[in-house]
């Protein structure tokens, strides 16, 4: 996968019409439909502001939600223009449809330096399908593509990767960031460099570990996923979380990493407690967990060994919490991870999803070189695959 592509600042959009597509897919209260969190929407305005000032005609895009091809009122982006607008300071001109009469209308009027919004792309099905037709309806409005959703790039749909036959595409700001810093921490990485991997499932990180044990020289693994390690490393889990159809896979790995002399970390010791709740009374455990107990969380001497780990390090990838954070008497392994990276000295890297969460909840955010957008689609970073929505970009 080739990282090194061109973005708004490689090409010259002065008077010209640009498709952009954004992440505005925003969280909205049920009841009212006021958007409870505008983070998304402030994550584009760096792009956005450098095309008005450089006077492009800026049609802007993206979905909300998930309407599966049908128009629904709770899902329109018309209270993301208003927001839009108010966060710009001038007025952003909002199409009641996407490639109908009113957003085509409004395209052709609209002038440099000017901004409109499409509604919501998912309205119509054929955006998730990547219909050609639809995309080159969608392009032709405009005379070049700037992607700039992260989170949206590894699915290959018409706004992310179709426009692009028809349209020179390059990306905003916010791709670039990912992947210059993405791209290089896989690639080049400052050493040593360390994964950190949690999470709930061993499946959902599979393609993870086999990347990163290509790259990586050590991997520390957390989490619900870690269950299923210990207990093929020879431990008893307890009622603890399992893939039992996955222990042959964590052997397999454990093995390869000791073949290729990448440290494989797992928990020394747990927070456990009876049943899965809110309220359950932490109970400090070695490495192994009787039946009556479940693993919750690492205990204070994994942390030392964690912490220890990334102390040293040059680059560190960190995705997934360490255990149940969003249960106070069971987030002290995922704060110390956080607290860890923020004072590591290391180009810290947190994937999206859970992990930033965490940090952002923990007050860290500030002390991370980079904060990843986009959950999906940094875990397919991380697994090494091609992401369409990347790969149609022009290369530098």
């Amino acid at each position: 996968m080739n990282y090194n592509k061109k973005t708004v600042k490689d090409i010259d959009v002065a008077g010209r019409k640009v498709l952009l597509r954004c992440d505005f897919n925003v969280p909205q209260d049920k009841t009212t439909g006021a958007i409870t969190d505008d983070k998304r929407i402030v994550a584009a305005l760096p792009t956005i502001r450098y095309l008005l000032e450089q006077k492009a005609a800026v049609i802007a895009c993206s979905h909300l939600g998930k309407p599966k091809g049908e128009w629904k009122e709770s899902l329109s982006l018309a209270p993301v223009a208003k927001r839009l607008s108010e966060l710009l300071g001038s007025e952003v001109i909002f199409a009641k449809d996407i490639i109908g009469e009113d957003a085509k209308a409004k395209a052709a009027a609209l002038q440099p330096g000017q901004i409109m919004l499409l509604e919501n792309l998912r309205f119509d099905k054929r955006e998730e399908k990547n219909d050609p037709e639809f995309a080159k309806e969608l392009a032709s409005m405009a005379e070049v593509y700037v992607s700039d959703a992260f989170g949206t790039v590894h699915r290959a749909h018409a706004s992310t990767a179709g426009v692009a036959a028809y349209l020179p595409a390059v990306s905003g700001f916010l791709i670039g960031k990912e992947l210059d810093i993405m791209g290089k921490a896989l690639d080049d990485p400052k050493r040593p460099f360390v994964a950190v991997l949690g999470g709930a499932k061993v499946s959902d990180k599979i393609n993870v570990i086999n990347n990163l044990l290509e790259k990586a020289d050590t991997i520390i693994i957390g989490g619900g996923m870690s269950y299923t390690f210990a207990k093929a490393s020879g431990h008893t889990i307890g009622k603890s979380l399992l893939e039992e159809d996955k222990l042959d896979y964590a052997k397999d790995m454990m093995a390869k990493a000791q073949a290729k002399g990448v440290k494989f970390l797992l928990p020394c010791d747990n927070l456990c407690a009876e049943e899965f709740s809110k309220d359950a009374q932490p109970v400090a455990m070695g490495e192994d967990i009787p039946d009556n107990l479940m693993g919750m969380d690492i205990g204070p001497k994994t942390i030392e060994a964690f912490s220890a780990a990334v102390k040293g390090a040059g680059t560190v990838v960190w995705n997934g919490p360490m255990g149940v954070f969003e249960f106070p008497a069971f987030a002290e392994g995922t704060k110390a991870m956080a607290k860890a990276l923020a004072e590591s000295g290391a180009i810290t890297i947190v994937g999206g999803g859970d992990s930033a969460a965490a940090v952002e909840q923990l007050g860290f955010a500030d002390k991370m070189t980079h904060i990843s957008t986009g959950g999906g689609a940094s875990l397919e970073f991380l697994e090494g695959k091609e992401l369409p929505g990347v790969a149609c970009l022009l290369d530098k």
